[in-house]
């Protein structure tokens, strides 16, 4: 056994409903309703739906005309990013009271790492308590935690008792935890991943874990070896204060579909415009730039180019984007353009995967 491996409490914060219930927060008249973020007008997105929105089967990245149908009566708000933020700052000032282990995963999530914390508290259950309770008094929403051994039972944890609510999974609980979990619930395994394990009569944790190392990797490729640790609670991933950026992207979908090269090109430099805000506010460059279209069809399709050296300049990424616009004929109509920046001048370090050994350590601490 090895003595040294890491030990950890980690917390994951999931705000519930989080632009929704800022709009709602801010407009009380709101409050009790069923209200989509974005998505208005005959061709737009939904961002974010509430709780009253979804039992009627509202949800993010759904077509405002197909939620309208689902939900007549429902309310349409327009996006605040500025105002997300304002309120993510308030939310991250109070974890910064806890730890500085806080790894942000988006406006409205994070990781804690409480193991060894700033209150003395040696309950990472307690912990998320007070935090939920501190948001709710301080900031005036309410928010969702899981607490386990590492971030990937936390984070599946957390969606548990949504809204408003909390789950422990405690060390000698998190085997049979991941092994009852259906796995359309494992964090990383997509719909397309889902179904592929389904025809493999793989459907829940403990169908999952009875598969061998060797066959997760023949049938889902350099996945297999993840999915084959993290069933056995083998997840060492540090909580990491300062994430990495893998990419930076800028997106605009058009109120009428774009069937002219030319009108293309002037919404491209638009996008290319603010990816190299983006880049110049986050301080990084880039080499592969990556055209993204999205026909009037729903049909998805990207066109990629690696430069031998790293670029953040507007002229140079819509030049490249122009290149991959002419890269081949256009199939149809197009609703939607997006560039994004990878392969970003920031450190990668390699991930390491610890051994089995690890879950015989972890599971003697103490929650």
């Amino acid at each position: 056994m090895q003595n040294d491996l890491p030990i950890r409490k980690i917390i994951h914060v999931d705000m519930d409903a989080f632009y929704a219930s800022v709009a709602q927060m801010d407009n009380p008249e709101l409050i009790g309703k069923a209200i989509a973020v974005g998505g208005g007008g005959t061709r737009g997105v939904i961002s974010a739906a509430s709780y009253e929105a979804r039992k009627f089967g509202v949800k993010s990245a759904m077509s405002g005309r197909l939620a309208i149908k689902l939900c007549p009566h429902l309310i349409f708000v327009k996006t605040d990013f500025e105002r997300y933020k304002e309120i993510s700052n308030k939310i991250r000032k109070i974890f910064y009271d806890y730890t500085d282990l806080v790894e942000p995963l988006s406006l409205d999530e994070a990781y804690l790492d409480v193991t060894q914390n700033k209150k003395g508290n040696p309950s990472a259950s307690m912990l998320a308590e007070e935090i939920r309770s501190r948001i709710f008094n301080e900031v005036g929403l309410t928010a969702s935690a899981g607490i386990s051994i590492n971030k990937f039972v936390a984070k599946v944890a957390s969606d548990y008792n949504k809204p408003n609510g909390q789950k422990v999974v405690n060390p000698e609980e998190v085997l049979a935890f991941l092994e009852a979990l259906d796995i359309r619930k494992f964090y990383g395994i997509g719909k397309v991943t889902a179904e592929k394990m389904y025809q493999k009569g793989i459907y829940n944790g403990k169908d999952l874990k009875s598969k061998s190392i060797e066959f997760l990797e023949s049938n889902f490729g350099k996945s297999g070896k993840s999915y084959y640790y993290i069933v056995r609670g083998i997840h060492n991933s540090e909580v990491k204060p300062n994430r990495i950026r893998k990419s930076l992207a800028a997106e605009r979908t058009f109120t009428e579909n774009l069937s002219s090269e030319v009108f293309m090109l002037e919404k491209l430099k638009v996008i290319a415009d603010e990816v190299a805000k983006r880049l110049a506010n986050s301080k990084v460059a880039g080499k592969t730039i990556t055209l993204k279209i999205k026909y009037s069809d729903f049909t998805l399709q990207t066109r990629s180019k690696t430069l031998p050296y790293f670029i953040a300049d507007a002229a140079i990424i819509l030049d490249t984007a122009k290149d991959l616009l002419y890269q081949e004929k256009m199939n149809n109509s197009v609703r939607l353009l997006g560039i994004s920046l990878s392969n970003l001048n920031t450190l990668n370090k390699p991930k390491k995967i610890e051994s089995d050994k690890t879950i015989s350590v972890q599971l003697s601490f103490k929650f």
